[in-house]
């Protein structure tokens, strides 16, 4: 399946020079959304995953859907603030500014095998920063999967030692 003629890309947003790629047309179709579910879902079927985590929020749609699949736990990487239990955080840059992720303290196991599940890979900030949360708690991050990957970014060159799969990619 092409999912690119899925995925809406809106110019200049949220800034002018920006082509924001819109995964909620993706979303909102059925079977483009399970048909990109399942081919992640074979993209890292050689992993042993114990449990998939994503952050906060577009990393839900993506992960949780993935774990299920794998018949897998989902991990929530939250926003600070938003998690009920103990948690830790770590803060990070942004492309526009600066935020803070958390996630439970008895969420991953020392010695777990973590998937990192997200929409998109641009800079890496965010998919970095979960990868150090994970560790923290012990996990052993065994890969990223994301819809799409904004090659011109780089970001993938913050998880040198993470295997990423992705199922489209972008120059801009």
């Amino acid at each position: 399946m092409d999912f690119k003629n899925s995925i809406r890309v809106i110019p200049d947003f949220p800034q002018a020079g920006i082509s924001f790629k819109d995964i909620t047309t993706l979303l909102k179709d059925g079977a483009a959304y399970r048909a990109a579910i399942d081919e992640l879902k074979a993209l890292v079927a050689h992993l042993e995953i114990d449990v998939i985590a994503g952050p906060e929020a577009r990393g839900f749609v993506v992960g949780a859907p993935l774990a299920y699949a794998l018949g897998v736990g989902f991990v929530p990487i939250r926003k600070s603030g938003k998690l009920p239990y103990e948690t830790i955080e770590v803060g990070y840059d942004l492309e526009y500014g600066k935020d803070t992720l958390a996630v439970h303290t008895d969420a991953i196991k020392p010695g777990q095998k973590v998937l990192i599940a997200d929409d998109l890979l641009a800079t890496g900030g965010t998919i970095a920063t979960s990868v150090n949360l994970v560790e923290q708690l012990g996990g052993q991050v065994v890969g990223a999967a994301f819809l799409i990957e904004l090659t011109a970014l780089a970001g993938r060159d913050k998880l040198s030692d993470i295997e990423v799969v992705t199922l489209l990619t972008y120059e801009d």
